[in-house]
This record gives C-alpha cells, structure tokens and sequence, in this order.
C-alpha cells in the first residue's frame, strides 16, 4: 500500500469512528453519556481536519501520492 493510500484510508476510519460517535450519541438516552459522544465526535472532527490538511500538503509536495491521479494512471505494461 503507498503512502497515499495509507493516508487515505486512515482518514476514512477516523471519519468512520467520528459518524460512530455521532451515531452512538443520538441512540442513547443518557444525558451524560450522549454528551461525552458528542464532544468527543466534535474532538475527532477538529483532528480531522488537521490530518486533512496534512494529506493535502503531503500530496501537494508529493504528487505522486495523490490517490486519485493513481487510479487515473493507466497500469504499465498494459
């Protein structure tokens, strides 16, 4: 897996974990509990941006990272 692909898909999974607290927080009926959800969903999304920043400056440095231009890049030898 490259290097572009790692960073993607460690910010889908954060995503991922920032919609399962979201999710988390509206089915429960705990006052307390649907607070710490979505305080913590809100501490991961502020995170998220952070790392999508940084994935956007890497593939700016580093174009050949860039997931979409490798899945646009015919395969060689083919």
């Amino acid at each position: 897996m490259t290097i572009g692909k790692k960073l993607h898909t460690t910010l889908a999974s954060m995503e991922s974990a920032k919609a399962n607290l979201e999710t988390f927080g509206l089915e429960t009926q705990d006052k307390l509990a649907q607070k710490m959800y979505f305080e913590m969903a809100e501490e991961l999304g502020s995170m998220i941006n952070k790392f999508r920043g940084r994935v956007n400056y890497v593939e700016s440095q580093e174009p050949q990272y860039k997931v979409k231009q490798q899945a646009l890049q015919p395969k060689q030898g083919q």
